[in-house]
Formats: structure tokens, sequence, C-alpha cells
């Protein structure tokens, strides 16, 4: 069985050794990326709601990057909603906007009530590029 090849953004490190998880685990040709929240630097949630969604996708599209990927590689979604039924036409507004075109990946949505002080949390699953 290999490693772990865990994967990190570029200077956002240290939030996840604070929390003890990776932000991203790549196995084979499959990325597995940690829920991303609507963050800003020093961990603390947007109060925004548009606003926390967009930095989450952000932070996602971050994390994405830092394994080679984009948005584009993204196969499967699982989105985490303090209150979806009036969150979701904002979440679809910046939604649309990040994944484009059709096919859009596979998407969950799963109401909670609880995500540590944030509204929205995302997580994905990606398929790698093949090496050029």
């Amino acid at each position: 069985m290999s490693k772990r090849d865990a994967i990190f953004p570029a200077g956002r490190q240290a939030l996840y050794e604070i929390n003890k998880y990776s932000a991203a685990i790549r196995s084979d040709d499959l990325l597995f990326v940690s829920g991303q929240v609507g963050s800003r630097e020093d961990g603390s949630p947007e109060p925004v709601f548009e606003k926390q969604v967009q930095l989450a996708f952000d932070n996602l599209g971050a994390v994405l990057a830092a394994a080679g990927c984009t948005l584009d590689d993204v196969i499967d979604v699982t989105s985490f909603h303090t209150d979806p039924a009036t969150q979701w036409e904002t979440l679809n507004t910046v939604r649309l906007k990040a994944f484009g075109e059709p096919p859009y990946p596979n998407w969950t949505a799963v109401g909670v009530n609880w995500l540590a002080g944030f509204d929205f949390e995302i997580k994905v699953i990606a398929r790698t590029p093949p090496a050029s």
C-alpha cells in the first residue's frame, strides 16, 4: 500500500496543521479534497453568505491548483448547508459560474446544523490530469 500523498495550497498549511488534517490526498489518479469553507486567511468565517460561498470556491480552487487540477477535473461534489432552502439560489449563482458548461459534476447537497461557524462547506473528488 502506498503512503498518502498530501496536498496543501501555498500559504495555508498552518491552518491544516492546527486542525490535524490534509487539504487533499492524491491516490493514483484521484484527488480527494477535504471540505473547504469560506475562511479568510486567518481561518475566520467570512460573514456575508455570498462572499463566504465564493471564498469557499476560491479555497477549493487553490487546493485543486496545488495538485495540478482545476474545477474542470472535479467529478463528484458534496456540499453542506446550514439552511439549504434559503441558501440554494445564492449558491447556485456562484456554482454555475465556477463549473461553467455541462456536463456538470455529480452533486449531493446536505443540510446540517453545525459547520464550526460557517454556513457552507464543499468537498470534492477530482481526477488528476495525465502527466504530459
